[in-house]
């Protein structure tokens, strides 16, 4: 989780008992969203984020070439907090990780 992703979600995940780790538990919560995504990758992880910013280094990754764990984006305003746990549940237990690298997908599901 990024960390301008809403606590809810977290906890919410984890009553679902969803793996998470946060970048504020992970100590990298000041990195910037290029390190951040590579930490991420590094540890095998798919990046739930909200930030527009980081987004765009996702694109940047797939316009280049350069691999990632994948990056999964809601936009703050068109998704529930509801439909944000719902959805990731239901990815973190269908998806491999092999199934989200170099991707983004956007919330909520269709």
């Amino acid at each position: 989780m990024d960390v301008h992703v809403p606590a809810a979600i977290t906890t919410g995940l984890r009553r679902r008992e969803v793996d998470v780790l946060t970048a504020q538990t992970d100590n990298a919560g000041r990195l910037p969203d290029d390190v951040l995504l590579e930490r991420a990758t590094t540890l095998g992880r798919v990046l739930f984020t909200q930030d527009e910013d980081l987004l765009a280094e996702a694109g940047r990754r797939q316009s280049g070439g350069r691999p990632f764990a994948g990056v999964v984006y809601s936009h703050q305003l068109r998704v529930t907090i509801g439909q944000c746990v719902n959805d990731l549940e239901l990815m973190a237990k269908v998806y491999e990780p092999a199934d989200m690298a170099d991707r983004v997908e956007h919330l909520p599901l269709k």
